[in-house]
């Protein structure tokens, strides 16, 4: 029988420690599905619609249908900027599984994703978590970001309009399950060099993070820049950390993150050191002292649509 999941459903069901370890324990099984990925873009916006498909052979096929429309939150009925479905299909069949509010898994999976990561990179006492971002996937990441470091015992929300940095600090002091005392912050300069933890969630496209301010030991967690024309962290950040870590080799060089740097000569191909398949199944041991730098691009793709839905199926079991 296949299921319908709204979005208030999908949220409860993909809390972050389950999720957390479903995609660990995905990643350290090692079997990469076959993935496909279409954009198309609506002519003199920024609008995009995009079909992704993720196949892993005789055991499950996952398709999303997204759109991406940025203006959406300044519309008169402000709405998330990416919504659709994801869609879950026996591998053995092709029988529907279930469908689950994009929006919602997409939110969860990608601060999963990110906190996943930092549970390898980030150091284990890290107490102060900066979030660069007011959007959607701020509060998840803050929430994430804390299931794996319960240490985080302070939250600082920077966003360019600071009204939106202060709403959402008040709404996850107001009941998001946060232990952390969460404030909003208008210097994004002075904040950087009290993080432990540095997660950016914008569509910058002139850098934000300046590696210059960080401290010895800070992990930072980029996850907005998926265009080569985007990035939110500086040359600065990548020859501190020296090298990168990324949640999939696969398109990461889409990303402005990574394509300037390996452009210019900061990064080599081979200084991508590890992705969370070689995290995971203790191919690389992450974080190799608690001084370094750790710089962390968050990709994304469809194959973390497909573990996350498989893990949403055992859910309703």
């Amino acid at each position: 029988m296949m299921r319908l999941l709204d979005a208030a459903d999908t949220h409860r069901l993909l809390d972050y420690p389950g999720l957390v370890a479903a995609l660990r324990a995905a990643h350290r099984a090692g079997a990469v599905p076959q993935t496909h990925v279409n954009v198309m873009g609506e002519p003199g916006a920024d609008n995009n619609f995009i079909s992704l498909v993720a196949w892993a052979p005789a055991r499950a096929i996952a398709v999303k249908l997204v759109g991406v429309f940025p203006g959406n939150a300044q519309r008169p009925d402000p709405q998330p900027s990416v919504q659709g479905i994801v869609a879950l299909f026996s591998g053995e069949t092709g029988a529907p599984h279930l469908v689950a509010d994009g929006a919602a898994l997409t939110f969860r999976k990608t601060a999963a994703d990110s906190a996943l990561g930092a549970d390898y990179l980030a150091r284990k006492d890290a107490e102060v978590l900066l979030v660069v971002g007011a959007g959607g996937l701020a509060p998840h990441v803050a929430a994430a970001h804390c299931a794996v470091r319960p240490s985080i015992r302070r939250i600082l929300i920077w966003n360019r309009h600071h009204d939106r940095a202060e709403a959402l600090a008040a709404r996850l002091r107001r009941g998001a399950g946060i232990a952390a005392e969460v404030d909003a912050v208008p210097s994004l300069a002075d904040a950087l060099p009290r993080a432990d933890i540095v997660s950016c969630v914008t569509m910058a496209t002139v850098p934000l993070v300046q590696g210059a301010l960080l401290k010895p030991g800070t992990h930072v967690d980029l996850i907005g820049a998926y265009l080569p024309e985007m990035r939110e962290a500086d040359d600065d950040v990548a020859l501190r950390a020296g090298r990168a870590f990324v949640d999939t080799r696969i398109g990461c060089e889409n990303s402005g993150e990574l394509a300037e740097p390996l452009r210019r000569g900061l990064f080599r191909r081979e200084d991508i050191a590890a992705d969370l398949f070689d995290l995971c199944a203790e191919r690389h041991v992450g974080r190799a002292s608690d001084q370094e730098i750790t710089m962390y691009k968050n990709v994304g793709g469809p194959h973390l649509d497909l573990f996350t839905a498989q893990h949403l199926l055992t859910r309703l079991d």
